[in-house]
């Protein structure tokens, strides 16, 4: 598969809005804390979050696309008997695969979620459940230690039968080179023009936040703005008795 295109989706309207968008995944992020649910990152999100927002897009997914779910903070890394029965939890919710942020570090988690017959994708670079060791969401991989490293884990992902990769937040010439020494395809976030694909945060994508657009993003609609042009003329017309109409009335 070339040129995936990914975005992340969390409920049910967005997934059926998809259906026929040229989407090859949807991916269920536990970005759904920072968009969703109102966190500062995403270290506070549950599997019970996962598996709620997994359900709800597998019902509206009318168009039946793939749908990967990450595996949230803690809900693998220390244990690999846990990780396999959590990595169940979400394909049991609708998703195809999950998704799971590291390396070496936890490739024994890896290896028994996939021989448990699931499929993951894998995430390497700017790993948000890890910003707290990387200090904060600041690009990775501009050294040739960890450049070195970040290949490293990706053949480790790779070997161990991972799917895809999605890398993310580090410069386009790193994400180039472990394009091109692996064989399955990388997904791009914040990582230049030459992986196999592309990801992005769909409320970023369709301009609903205002304060903030990370230089990686492109907006492709300015949603936000109409939202509020909308709500505001809602409002002027419930105040001055213009809605509702006749035509919204039962008689």
């Amino acid at each position: 598969m070339n040129n995936i295109v990914m975005l992340t989706c969390y409920d049910a309207i967005t997934a059926t809005l998809l259906a026929d968008c040229g989407i090859d995944i949807l991916l269920v992020g536990d970005s759904v804390g920072n968009v969703k649910l109102g966190y500062k990152n995403t270290l506070p999100v549950t599997m019970d979050d996962m598996i709620r927002h997994t359900q709800a897009v597998a019902r509206g997914n009318i168009g039946k696309i793939k749908i990967a779910t990450d595996m949230p903070y803690k809900s693998f890394e220390d244990n690999a008997d846990l990780a396999v029965e959590n990595a169940k939890k979400l394909i049991r919710a609708g998703a195809d695969y999950v998704k799971i942020e590291g390396g070496k570090e936890i490739i024994d988690s890896i290896k028994a979620i996939i021989g448990a017959g699931i499929k993951i994708i894998g995430h390497l670079g700017l790993m948000p459940q890890s910003i707290e060791k990387m200090g904060g969401y600041k690009i990775q991989c501009r050294d040739e230690e960890s450049r070195k490293k970040l290949l490293e884990d990706a053949l480790l992902l790779e070997e161990a039968g991972v799917s895809m990769i999605v890398l993310e937040g580090i410069p386009e010439d790193a994400a180039k080179t472990v394009t091109e020494k692996l064989k399955i395809p990388t997904i791009g976030i914040g990582a230049g023009r030459y992986c196999g694909g592309q990801v992005l945060v769909s409320d970023d994508m369709l301009g609903l936040f205002e304060s903030f657009k990370p230089k990686f993003v492109k907006r492709y609609a300015n949603l936000a703005g109409i939202i509020k042009q909308a709500a505001k003329q809602y409002s002027k017309e419930v105040k001055e008795g213009i809605f509702p109409e006749e035509e919204n009335v039962y008689k």
